[in-house]
């Protein structure tokens, strides 16, 4: 484990040196931004309409009291949205959506000494390679959370409504009152971190899978077990620090 950390942080050292065009960079920069953040728009859509709407069905469910105003509900599921199920579960998709991508990619790269090549010709590889997805994952993943947030809070009003666990006024007003801001701060860090572990983690897979094809698929593999347990982890933390 020590081992592997070691190789990681000095991957990053080698990540972040100072590029030699940024030209070149900024071109991968683009196309890395479209294929994380625009390709990736219609399943956290899907997947934040659906919480949202099973979401406020479960706390209706959970709050059947009189003694309870049904605004509680509108008020818990967008305070749930924005710190956890949001940035938590969109980042847990992207990580197996994303990061096995990303390390297919390097890992083929690898195994076909493509690399190799790089290396030879005197290019910055780690930093050619890895960084425009780093700078990818930490400036879109962030968009993406927004978005959720937004379709998460939509898909609880259309759920809500539609079974009738509450209705629409009161929906709006449980999402309106008592709203803190700093939730959304919280929830921009978490998916910031998230971004960066996905992409980072998934690039380090793939750039020291030795071996065959068999090896790429299986640093895939491992690419989606080490992230999801990392966000989780990161999750944890960042709760913990800032709230």
């Amino acid at each position: 484990m020590f081992t592997d950390f070691g190789r990681y942080i000095l991957l990053l050292k080698a990540v972040f040196k100072r590029p030699e065009q940024w030209k070149i960079y900024w071109k991968n920069i683009a196309h890395e931004m479209v294929y994380i953040g625009v390709n990736s728009i219609y399943l956290i859509g899907i997947i934040s309409i659906f919480v949202g709407a099973v979401m406020t069905l479960q706390i209706a469910f959970q709050l059947q009291s009189d003694l309870i105003p049904k605004t509680i509900i509108g008020s818990v599921n967008r305070d749930s949205a924005i710190l956890e199920l949001s940035p938590t579960i969109s980042a847990l998709v992207l990580a197996g959506k994303i990061g096995s991508s990303i390390s297919s990619e390097i890992g083929t790269m690898r195994v076909t000494e493509q690399i190799d090549a790089l290396e030879i010709m005197g290019i910055n590889t780690p930093g050619y390679l890895i960084l425009p997805k780093i700078i990818a994952g930490v400036s879109m993943i962030p968009l993406l959370v927004i978005i959720s947030i937004a379709l998460n809070i939509i898909g609880g009003y259309i759920g809500g409504t539609f079974s009738g666990a509450i209705t629409g006024a009161d929906y709006y007003r449980g999402i309106t009152e008592g709203f803190n801001p700093y939730t959304i701060v919280v929830s921009l860090t978490k998916a910031f971190v998230f971004g960066f572990i996905i992409t980072s983690v998934a690039a380090y897979q793939g750039f020291y899978v030795k071996g065959s094809a068999l090896e790429v698929g299986r640093a895939s593999t491992s690419t989606v077990v080490i992230s999801c347990i990392s966000i989780l982890c990161a999750d944890y933390v960042i709760t913990d620090l800032l709230l």
